[in-house]
């Protein structure tokens, strides 16, 4: 583990200096990437993928009880520096390890070695919630995800539907699996420290799932999500107006889906927008 004077004397020997941009907050705590760990329930059978490794702290703690870890890292100067710290500190699992440098926004499958299982990770605030999504819908594999994100994106990410809160975030999440909130993380753990509090989700893909979850699907469902929450305040009938060519067409859709056309976007769980998804254009 690393605490609170390794991590800056590993920041200062390469000349790392934490940055909003990339949304650098590195966890000191021991206890806290333990906690991480157990809430990921992964075990020797998993390959993990780690998102945004920093310093290492949860790394080495995932290379402790796990097969492998692929981590994905954009900083070239933490992704070079990680494979060292992992030899120094725990020589008898560097071999575990995988790094690729790469943004986590756009990393392919064809990039990341082996099928990772789980996905683990203390994700860059500023970007949370698309990496999450773009990594589960590259990676069909993965089975579960535990993330540290800003506190108000995981009440966002666990919201259901009839909550204030609940919205794009909520819905895309449950296209994949069921989201449920993990624990709270306070701000001292990290450095440098946040201006804003932290919190666990967790996502558990479908075994089976009840929809297809290709591609072309997704974007179909995803595009009746952006459109159903882009005025949240009108009704579906309203809301959908754009997204299907008039208010008429939109109620149309909405009754062949069994809607209400009154009701408003975070009322619907994720099959309501799946079966509007899936209704057709009226013939022309």
């Amino acid at each position: 583990m690393l605490g609170p004077a390794e991590v800056r004397a590993l920041a200062e020997e390469f000349g790392v200096r934490p940055t909003k941009t990339l949304g650098q907050n590195f966890v000191h705590d021991a206890n806290t990437v333990r906690r991480i760990v157990a809430a990921a329930g992964v075990g020797p059978r998993d390959t993990v993928l780690e998102v945004g490794p920093g310093l290492g702290s949860l790394t080495l703690a995932l290379l402790d009880v796990v097969d492998r870890v692929v981590v994905v890292e954009i900083d070239p100067k933490l992704a070079a520096r990680l494979p060292a710290t992992v030899a120094e500190r725990a020589p008898g699992l560097a071999d575990r390890l995988t790094v690729v440098g790469a943004d986590a926004m756009r990393v392919s499958a064809a990039e990341i070695a082996g099928e990772p299982t789980a996905l683990v990770a203390n994700l860059p605030y500023n970007v949370a919630v698309p990496v999450l999504l773009h990594l589960f819908a590259e990676l069909p594999s993965l089975r579960t995800a535990l993330v540290m994100v800003q506190a108000e994106v995981a009440d966002r990410l666990a919201a259901e539907p009839g909550s204030k809160v609940y919205g794009v975030p909520s819905a895309k999440a449950r296209f994949f699996g069921s989201v449920r909130r993990a624990g709270a993380v306070g701000r001292n753990v990290f450095w440098p420290v946040p201006r804003v509090e932290s919190g666990l989700v967790r996502i558990d893909a479908y075994e089976d799932p009840p929809w297809p979850t290709d591609a072309e699907h997704r974007r179909r469902v995803f595009a009746v999500i952006d459109a159903a929450f882009a005025q949240r305040r009108k009704t579906l009938r309203a809301a959908l107006a754009g997204w299907a060519g008039s208010a008429a067409e939109a109620e149309r859709r909405l009754r062949a889906a069994d809607v209400d056309p009154q009701a408003r976007g975070e009322q619907l769980p994720i099959d309501a927008f799946v079966r509007l998804a899936a209704v057709p254009p009226a013939p022309v």
